[in-house]
C-alpha cells in the first residue's frame, strides 16, 4: 500500500491503516523521544501519546512536505510538552554567550554510545536545547517558541550544554590517556 493512500486510510480512522502506519514509522519515532525524554519508559508513554496526536490531527495534513518530517514535529513537541510546564528552564537576560563548538579527532577514540550517553546524562533543559539546535537543527529563535524561553535562555543552556560535555570529554580522554601509560 503506498503512503498517500495509507495517510488517506488513515484520516478516515481506519485501524489497520493506523495499525501500519504505526509499524511503518514507531521505530524511528521512539529514537526520537528518547532523546527528548529522561529515560526509557518516558519515550514509551510520548511515544504513545504522540501517535495518539498523530492520528487526531492526521487530516490536517494536506501532503505538502515531508510526511515524516510533519510526524517528527508532532513527536518532539509531544515529548516537550510535559517540560513546558514543569518549568525546567531558567530564564536569562539576552546577553550573548559564546558559543564553543566542541571538536573530536578521530584518534580521540570515543565511541558513538558514550556520547550519547553523556548527553542524556544533562539535565532536561541542556539536553532539550542540544538536541534540539544540534542534532535536530533548530534555529535558537525556532527553540525559544516550543520552549517558551527566551532566544538568550536557549543560547545561555546550549552553551553550557557544550562546556559540560566538553569537561566530561577532556576527563574521559585524560582518564584514557592515563590508562596507556
Amino acid at each position: 500500500m503506498s503512503l498517500d493512500l495509507l495517510i488517506n486510510k488513515c484520516k478516515i480512522n481506519d485501524t489497520k491503516a493506523q495499525g501500519e502506519l504505526y509499524k511503518l514509522f514507531s521505530s524511528k519515532l521512539f529514537s526520537v523521544c528518547l532523546k527528548y525524554s529522561r529515560n526509557y519508559a518516558e519515550a514509551e508513554d510520548n511515544l504513545q501519546d504522540a501517535f495518539v496526536t498523530i492520528f487526531k490531527k492526521i487530516e490536517q495534513y494536506k501532503n505538502k512536505g515531508s510526511f515524516e518530517g510533519w510526524l517528527k514535529r508532532i513527536t518532539i513537541n509531544t515529548a516537550l510538552q510535559c517540560y513546558r510546564t514543569q518549568g525546567v528552564f531558567d530564564i536569562v537576560n539576552d546577553h550573548l554567550i559564546e558559543d564553543e563548538a566542541i571538536t573530536i579527532d578521530d584518534e580521540d577514540d570515543i565511541s558513538i554510545e558514550y556520547l550519547l550517553q553523556i548527553i542524556q546524562e544533562l539535565s532536561d533543559r541542556y539536553r532539550l536545547v542540544f538536541n534540539l539546535y544540534v542534532m535536530d537543527g533548530y534555529s535558537h529563535k525556532d527553540i525559544a517558541e516550543m520552549l517558551k524561553i527566551t532566544t538568550g535562555t536557549s543560547k545561555s543552556n546550549l552553551a553550557r550544554a557544550r562546556q559540560i560535555l566538553k569537561d566530561k570529554i577532556t576527563d574521559y580522554k585524560t582518564g584514557l590517556h592515563s590508562q596507556t601509560l
